[in-house]
């Protein structure tokens, strides 16, 4: 069999992983130096690696983030409060593994939505289900679920996720069937799963916000008490950069 027919049929089996790795050694020659070990060993490698992408690619899509964001491109050097260990420390995505959460406050365009959905890039990387909401276009999904009666199952499409991001949380009142919805949700999902806050309202004041003190009760002390808070402060971010979703925050 020919190097050329190995490469058809690596490509008629669409493992492009191998077809690649193979390719690329017949043009540098490098296999003419491998043990036969060696060359099944880089073409697995080679395929493993292309599949990984393809998947962390697809998990990424589905996450839908508000930003195209990375962990390497956060910027510690602006005044805003954000320390370096504080945030970094959450990189490695251990606090999803202890199932525990992350809490951004602080004022408008400080960058809050882009280290969170940094966060979330970084954890889709590590192979982790991540999914990214604004808190109306959610709350209004699950108005419509309750209306044709899937209500259930978007709550369990929820509750699989192994990291929630909610945006802009307590920047629209918060109504009694909202509360509610809110609330199950953070049932569903609390000591199993992990859930970021992103908001400009101050933890101190969430309690009010919320409103009905019952309820109330049981979503803030499911969520604070086993979470990572930074708050930052400072100017907008998105006017000193004119952020576009692809700039540092």
């Amino acid at each position: 069999m020919t190097n050329q027919s190995i490469l058809e049929k690596l490509r008629d089996m669409k493992l492009t992983g191998m077809y690649n790795s193979f390719h690329a050694a017949l043009e540098t020659r490098e296999h003419q130096t491998m043990t036969a070990d060696e060359l099944v060993a880089m073409l697995v490698e080679g395929e493993y690696n292309h599949r990984r992408n393809l998947r962390v690619r697809a998990t990424i899509k589905r996450a839908k983030f508000r930003y195209n964001a990375m962990v390497e491109h956060v910027d510690f050097s602006a005044q805003r409060g954000l320390e370096r260990n504080s945030y970094t420390r959450l990189v490695d995505c251990s606090f999803i593994e202890r199932h525990e959460n992350v809490i951004f406050t602080g004022p408008t365009g400080a960058g809050k939505s882009y280290l969170a959905s940094a966060l979330g890039h970084q954890a889709c990387m590590m192979g982790f289900k991540v999914r990214y909401f604004n808190m109306s276009k959610l709350f209004t999904s699950l108005k419509m679920s309750k209306a044709d009666a899937s209500y259930l199952k978007e709550l369990n499409r929820l509750e699989r996720q192994d990291l929630l991001i909610l945006d802009d949380f307590g920047l629209y009142p918060v109504e009694t069937a909202l509360r509610l919805a809110l609330l199950d949700i953070i049932e569903d999902r609390h000591g199993k799963r992990s859930t970021v806050f992103v908001s400009q309202i101050p933890v101190s004041k969430w309690h009010e916000l919320l409103g009905e003190q019952t309820v109330a009760d049981a979503i803030l002390d499911r969520v604070v008490h086993s979470s990572h808070r930074i708050e930052l402060k400072g100017e907008s971010m998105r006017k000193k950069n004119g952020l576009d979703g692809n700039k540092k925050p």
